[in-house]
């Protein structure tokens, strides 16, 4: 596939906060009302299809608790020095400006399904017709023994982006040589599989442009294989050999604890010591989807595959890492995807817009070194009461580095794309 243009990409994937201090948002006289919460790659992009595609039919509040969203895929870009923090930070202005789309920053705490209100922290509601949840992921803090929220600020996970990423780069950046980082990657599932393992890569970018040479990348992993595994392992042998070393299981024999203070992972086979951490704990769905009685025993929310539409509330849509998505992987690509789904369906059952039948699409690439970028992918369609994988590819190893070049250059122009897909 040739590089992605912003406008090849829309094809392919086909007021104010000041309004905070009234106790109730009122519906726009005549219209039925849409509640996105949530503003990423799926709340962002739903929000402005709904507004967009219904011509102001649909009056749309966007909830999120940020003035600005800093997107977590392409951070690891940004750990590795090939983009800056400003680049992958982005506004709502031109949602609210173009669009006509409410945003309210502050924190959705509860939902009332029967009424069909949503509650903000400090008490005011805000009411809907339909609602659409994409919080993302929260991260299960005990999953890891030794762990905690607190202790994040020290030993960052960075697996929500802004000033976490911003302490994961510090961190890397403070390395000398000879010394270790000790990553402690997630179980599934989690958010964009290839993450941890592109990460690493960058890490190791940076260590190896700085000539630091003996320093070292040590990823302790629960799981005995991820995304993308040989054509990673490849890459690090040629680009960073003897200074990425992974382990899964088999080897450690089980994470069992860690101490920031002392920088140590106990395992079952040793001990391992770093100068700096970065550990990924468990994931669950966002936590106004558990609270809203979205979710099920995996900490995630069914969903019924032709639609979005919750499995718990017809009048619900839960799209994006908060949601079960049967092959389609947690990754601001499937994101944006479901969120159209999404969209259609809202226009239908309110607007009486048309609905075609539903299809997804999601690409992940991942930077290994400068012009060094593989990729994974599918398109998915509702079948056997999932979302089915029905067509995939995955970079395969030795390939030619034109072709690698070319994946980076893709990738580039889809940030660009999706970004303006979900912000205007």
């Amino acid at each position: 596939m040739a590089g992605l243009t912003r406008r090849q990409f829309g094809l392919f994937t086909g007021a104010s906060a000041a309004a905070l201090s009234l106790p109730t948002y009122l519906r726009a006289q005549g219209k039925p009302r849409v509640v996105v919460i949530g503003g990423g790659a799926g709340g962002a992009t739903a929000a402005r299809y709904i507004a967009k595609d219904s011509d102001g039919a649909i009056d749309v509040t966007l909830i999120e608790n940020s003035d600005n969203y800093t997107t977590c895929f392409y951070s690891n870009l940004y750990v590795g020095g090939f983009r800056s923090f400003e680049s992958i930070t982005h506004s709502y202005d031109t949602l609210q400006s173009s669009y006509g789309i409410t945003k309210v920053t502050g924190m959705a705490t509860a939902v009332d399904r029967e009424n069909k209100v949503v509650t903000m922290a400090d008490g005011a509601t805000v009411p809907y017709d339909r609602l659409v949840v994409a919080p993302g992921i929260d991260l299960i803090w005990d999953s890891v023994e030794g762990y905690s929220e607190e202790l994040s600020q020290k030993a960052p996970h960075a697996w929500k982006a802004g000033e976490q990423t911003k302490l994961l780069k510090a961190g890397l950046d403070a390395i000398e040589n000879g010394q270790q980082i000790l990553m402690v990657a997630p179980p599934n599932p989690y958010r964009c599989p290839p993450g941890p393992y592109e990460r690493a890569s960058m890490m190791a970018h940076v260590l190896k442009s700085k000539g630091l040479m003996d320093a070292k990348v040590i990823i302790l992993d629960p799981k005995p294989k991820f995304s993308k595994q040989g054509v990673f392992q490849e890459g690090w042998e040629k680009h960073y050999p003897g200074m990425i070393e992974w382990y899964g299981p088999d080897v450690h024999g089980g994470i069992e604890s860690v101490d920031v203070a002392a920088g140590t992972v106990e395992t079952g086979l040793d001990t391992f010591k770093g100068a700096f951490m970065n550990i990924i704990p468990a994931q669950k769905a966002g936590e106004i989807a558990g609270s809203a009685g979205l979710t099920d025993d995996s900490g995630f929310c069914p969903i019924e595959a032709e639609s979005m539409r919750s499995s718990m509330d017809e009048a619900i849509f839960v799209i994006g890492d908060a949601c079960i998505a049967g092959d389609m992987p947690k990754s601001g690509f499937s994101a944006n995807s479901q969120a159209k789904v999404a969209a259609m369906t809202i226009r239908g059952d309110l607007v009486d817009a048309k609905v075609f039948p539903a299809k997804y699409a999601n690409t992940c690439w991942s930077l290994i070194e400068t012009d060094d970028s593989i990729k994974v992918g599918a398109q998915y369609a509702p079948g056997d009461g999932k979302i089915a994988s029905t067509q995939s590819f995955v970079s395969q190893m030795d390939e030619d580095a034109a072709l690698r070049k070319a994946n980076y250059e893709e990738s580039v122009g889809w940030y660009e794309g999706i970004t303006e897909d979900m912000f205007g």
